[in-house]
């Protein structure tokens, strides 16, 4: 049994002090400072006033430091779960692009083995597939010439590790899609890379769409006499995902967005790309040429592709230009993660018998250690 004590470790979404945290490979309990020689412990780690947090969970990155899921290589899986971890997460959802099916197949084979392996770093939950059941005016970073209608041939056999699919609702089958999937398999649907109308963006969600992906990028846009897919996802109470970079959204917007939606259903993601946690430079998303530069990524012709946005960086951006208060804004990488894609009774907070995912940070959210699974797997280096 080990035990991290002399921190505020966040519980019920407020931070608590003179506790400690006594876990093995799950949390066992959370007793006072005063009782810990009461116990047999074999480690003692002193968080030095610091924050105590739930590990974060990213249902959103596509690779990190020069690897990519679509690789379709277990050894840049291995490596980004590793890699990511320095960043406060401790479980993630590597996220596919729109590309040739058998390349699609392979990386959701490669994810489908990590997933019976020995974990390496941060746990691999599942996938995020986003597309390629989208739509070409808003496809974004996504290769126009990989677009197809919904279709069973891409995720066959894969069902099970499938937690996440960013659809267009208005394409061709789609709702079709969307509901058999969901009923069948619990499969979530995100809206996204969708010019659909404010009806249709409805009636997607009607057949399950639960979700936004990447909310305000690559869909339609709010208009008073157009509401489009941003307005359906407001008058709603499906998620939304957010890239709290301030480059893909304008941070004016992130207090709005709790405002109108509410601090439980915003997810806060990286879609980091290979160049993530790396300097400038030119990188690959999708068999495409990726620019790096003052941590804006783009493509050739200028469009947005990907991020090189950190998690920790996201609550630290997100917890700036907002009225809300670190111990809510961790909630929006921890738990409404871990209830979206439904891990939340081993993940997502700090309560006995949960995983011991544990990550302790400092004022400016900068990550000391984090814990997966009660084992260390990132130290910052002295």
């Amino acid at each position: 049994m080990n035990c991290i004590y002399n921190g505020k470790i966040l519980i019920d979404g407020e931070f608590v002090d003179n506790k400690a945290i006594l876990f093995d490979t799950s949390i066992i309990n959370v007793i006072d400072e005063n009782d810990i020689n009461n116990y047999s412990i074999k480690s003692k780690i002193d968080a030095k006033g610091k924050y105590i947090s739930p590990g974060f969970i990213d249902v959103h990155i596509h690779g990190y430091k020069g690897n990519d899921t679509m690789d379709g290589d277990i050894e840049s899986l291995r490596k980004i779960s590793r890699d990511v971890a320095e960043n406060g997460v401790t479980s993630f959802l590597p996220t596919t692009m729109t590309m040739d099916i058998p390349v699609i197949r392979k990386a959701l084979d490669t994810i489908q083995s990590i997933m019976k392996d020995e974990t390496y770093g941060a746990e691999v939950l599942g996938t995020h597939l986003e597309g390629p059941f989208i739509c070409k005016k808003y496809k974004g970073a996504q290769p126009e010439k990989y677009i197809i209608q919904p279709s069973e041939e891409v995720i066959k056999g894969y069902e099970e590790i499938i937690k996440i699919i960013t659809i267009a609702p208005e394409v061709n089958g789609a709702l079709e899609f969307i509901e058999k999937y969901t009923k069948e398999y619990g499969i979530r649907f995100s809206i996204g890379h969708s010019n659909a109308t404010y009806d249709e963006a409805l009636k997607g969600i009607d057949k399950g769409i639960c979700s936004a992906t990447h909310l305000f990028n690559a869909m339609t846009g709010l208009h008073h006499r157009d509401p489009g897919a941003i307005g359906a996802v407001m008058n709603t109470d499906i998620m939304c995902e957010l890239i709290a970079d301030t480059i893909h959204v304008n941070h004016a917007l992130f207090n709005l967005l709790v405002r109108i939606k509410g601090l439980d259903k915003i997810l806060l993601i990286t879609d980091a790309m290979m160049g993530a946690g790396l300097n400038d430079g030119e990188y690959d998303l999708g068999g495409q040429k990726v620019y790096m530069k003052n941590g804006r990524c783009v493509l050739e012709d200028g469009t947005i592709a990907g991020s090189s946005l950190k998690l920790n960086k996201a609550i630290y951006n997100f917890t700036k230009y907002t009225d809300y208060e670190l111990s809510k804004v961790l909630g929006l990488a921890t738990i409404n993660q871990a209830k979206y894609i439904g891990v939340d009774d081993r993940k997502g907070s700090l309560d006995i018998g949960k995983d011991a995912d544990i990550v302790i940070l400092n004022d400016n959210l900068e990550i000391d250690l984090t814990i997966g699974k009660g084992k260390v797997i990132y130290e910052k280096s002295n």
